[in-house]
């Protein structure tokens, strides 16, 4: 049955982000990335069941194993979204699967959206081709092509911020996107053509990223970046940089509102915790403000004198009102209404796991914004080992699913217990109107009990699109 906004069967997606939340249907099933510890064994993309009504509720119904190993799945998206809504030639029917570690990009067939299947594979050759390695993410264009962010240059493994083309019709690497100067690092991206402009994020280099977590290359800007980058989206040109500082190491994940006339939206910068809002000026450019701050907890010793929270993933509600991120660290996901989008307000908090857990080995001693530390989290009489990373939102803003690892190098250093446990997927339940978050004890995924061992649960996507894959274009 064609997606459809309650009042026409158009295109893919919904006519507008308030129809996509008034008329799209609950989810039933989730498609999420696994990620193999062991580098014998291919990753491979979970269907699972999320009807309550279903008896395999809460199970993995499917599992499609990719034909290789060492891909590192990680984040993807569709081939076409609610940027096409009004072509009704063009449908979502396909999953673009990025590979970080090998290059591969898999295209997966959803026509069976129990069972998905691959439908192509493109070689690392494809983008290698073209000097470019570590994809991203991935977003449809409304031009009927896939355009999917690259970290680093190949081989090299240095620093590189670039966009790799990809038409969807015949499933051909077809080049780069940035006419003249690259930017120096890559990460995530989003367009919002209204204001002719598309922002991208940083985080390093892959030759850096890729052998662990090493605090002083993590600070070195030759290694890990800091910085917005605005293009023109019609002539393809970096128009302007915006060095967010110390407080701005590693901005990850990048949302504009999804309203398409707005401009103005949200980053998450890692390292130190912060939250910066960017927005249009009235001369035309743009800029940049920390409003958020996640204060760092003083430890008791010596060689770890504080943790930061590590803010990980965010992502914005479709009506633009509340703002979510994880600390991974600190282990908590927050709710912030964002009605004053240079003044968030904090609405809620929940732990779901993390390093300062009580009766852990580290030891807090002064935190601004806790009394004492949080209990360590059994769900459903399961230890849940490492932090809440991965967020997606139904697009009725009700129910925000939650995975914990980040990224398979990291985890095995910063959380080795995930690599021997598995990681999980948990749910909490929202409430849209007045703000506020409950952890759904009835519910957990445990992907530590897989058939083949366990395995690194990341990114998550809906079949009908959701908050972190769908853009929208002004009338």
């Amino acid at each position: 049955m064609p997606e459809t906004n309650g009042s026409c069967h158009c295109g893919p997606g919904y006519d507008t982000p308030l129809a996509a939340m008034e008329y799209g249907p609950r989810e039933k099933i989730l498609y999420t990335v696994c990620i193999q510890p062991d580098l014998t064994k291919p990753d491979y993309l979970a269907t699972i069941d999320v009807d309550p009504s279903s008896p395999n509720y809460s199970n993995v119904i499917h599992r499609l194993k990719m034909p290789y190993v060492k891909d590192e799945l990680h984040h993807f998206g569709w081939n076409t979204c609610s940027s096409c809504h009004g072509d009704s030639s063009k449908k979502r029917d396909k999953l673009v699967l990025p590979a970080l570690g090998s290059d591969r990009i898999y295209i997966i067939d959803v026509a069976n959206p129990k069972a998905p299947t691959i439908f192509k594979v493109l070689e690392p050759e494809a983008m290698q081709s073209l000097g470019v390695g570590t994809p991203h993410t991935t977003h449809c264009l409304p031009s009927g092509e896939v355009m999917i962010s690259t970290m680093g240059n190949y081989p090299q493994g240095d620093g590189l911020g670039e966009f790799v083309l990809i038409d969807n019709s015949s499933w051909q690497v077809t080049g780069l996107w940035t006419n003249g100067e690259q930017a120096k690092f890559g990460y995530d991206f989003w367009y919002q053509p209204y204001w002719d402009i598309m922002v991208s994020s940083e985080w390093g280099a892959p030759k850096s990223f890729k052998k662990g977590c090493i605090p002083e290359e993590n600070m070195d800007p030759k290694l890990t970046g800091r910085s917005l980058n605005f293009y023109s989206w019609k002539d393809r040109k970096l128009l302007q940089t915006i060095n967010l500082g110390l407080d701005g190491v590693a901005p990850l994940e990048i949302r504009f509102l999804h309203d398409p006339k707005a401009s103005e939206g949200f980053v998450g910068c890692a390292l130190n915790a912060n939250i910066f809002r960017f927005y249009r000026k009235s001369d035309g450019a743009w800029s940049a403000d920390k409003v958020i701050d996640i204060p760092a907890k003083k430890l008791d010793g010596e060689n770890n004198p504080e943790i930061q929270g590590m803010i990980s993933d965010i992502l914005i509600s479709l009506d633009d009102r509340f703002l979510y991120f994880s600390c991974w660290l600190h282990g908590d996901v927050r709710q912030y209404d964002i009605s004053d989008t240079s003044n968030p307000k904090l609405t809620a908090q929940v732990f779901l796991g993390g390093k300062i857990y009580k009766d852990g080995p580290l030891k807090v001693v002064h935190d601004t914004e806790l009394k004492e530390q949080p209990e360590a989290l059994y769900l459903k009489e399961k230890r849940i080992h490492g932090g809440p990373q991965m967020l997606q939102l139904s697009l009725d803003g009700k129910r925000l699913y939650v995975t914990t690892s980040l990224y398979s190098p990291w985890d095995k250093q910063i959380y080795p217990e995930l690599a021997k446990n598995g990681s999980v997927m948990m749910k909490l339940d929202i409430d849209p109107v007045n703000g506020g978050m409950v952890l759904d004890k009835d519910f957990l995924v445990d992907f530590g009990n897989e058939p083949d061992g366990p395995v690194l649960a990341h990114e998550t996507r809906y079949p009908g699109g959701d908050c972190t894959s769908e853009i929208w274009l002004a009338k």
